[in-house]
């Protein structure tokens, strides 16, 4: 896969794709991730890449032209003249885990990153194939949503875990919170690993899991269970809990 960031603050992403897991799947040339600075594509010897809103009002817009150049420019590059280009805003659909499995079956992003009041509408409804947003709250900037979408996405990608299962078993996968982890010790300050983890039968731990993944989506995160496919047996398990 290939991911391109458009960005006013490039150096912000220094740090996060230079650890863990995003770095290792670089490493391993799973992943490209290619930032790109704006102000490249700036207006004039100044660089401009904003201006002040028509009709008046606070606060900056993002220019359309920097944008649409850029952009062009990245699907030249690469070939791709088919490629993405999500704009990152609180105004775009929420982010969640089946979008950003969504986003992994694909070759290539574009991520725009968005800043100041607001970004050029033209650029919304002419350029953006899609909007994305990572909660009902307003940040900075579109910088830490990239990153945020990127880790999601990157971490589903095959073999950047080295364990497909461990995606699969991930929450909100299928609408259903994780089921509770442990390790050792069997036992500290006297709270003890359910017994069933270690008895070596696998189909009673898969029961068991699925159980205690309905119960913890109960407790934490009810309404998700609309969403969920139960047998009788744990429509009864939630009625008796």
């Amino acid at each position: 896969m290939r991911i391109d960031i458009l960005t006013l603050f490039p150096g912000m992403f220094s740090g996060p794709f230079d650890e863990s897991i995003v770095k290792r799947a670089i490493e391993r040339e799973l992943v490209r991730i290619l930032i790109h600075n704006l102000r490249d594509w700036g207006i004039g010897k100044h660089k401009v890449v904003d201006d002040y809103p028509f009709g008046g009002g606070t606060g900056m817009v993002m220019k359309p032209e920097p944008l649409f150049e850029a952009t062009e420019a990245i699907k030249e590059a690469s070939v791709n003249p088919s490629a993405p280009v999500i704009l990152l805003t609180p105004q775009g659909r929420v982010f969640n885990q089946g979008i950003a499995a969504e986003l992994a079956n694909l070759d290539q992003l574009i991520l725009i990153c968005g800043h100041y009041e607001g970004i050029d509408e033209r650029v919304t409804e002419y350029l953006a194939t899609d909007i994305i947003s990572i909660g009902d709250y307003v940040l900075t900037g579109g910088e830490l949503a990239a990153m945020v979408v990127i880790d999601a996405v990157v971490r589903q990608l095959p073999g950047v875990l080295g364990s497909e299962k461990s995606v699969k078993d991930d929450s909100h996968v299928d609408n259903l919170l994780e089921y509770p982890q442990y390790t050792r010790p069997q036992i500290y300050r006297g709270w003890e690993v359910p017994g069933v983890l270690l008895s070596g039968n696998h189909e009673q731990i898969a029961r068991w899991r699925r159980e205690q993944s309905i119960l913890h989506t109960l407790k934490r995160r009810p309404e998700l269970l609309e969403k969920v496919d139960l047998s009788p047996e744990e429509r009864k398990l939630i009625l008796n809990s």
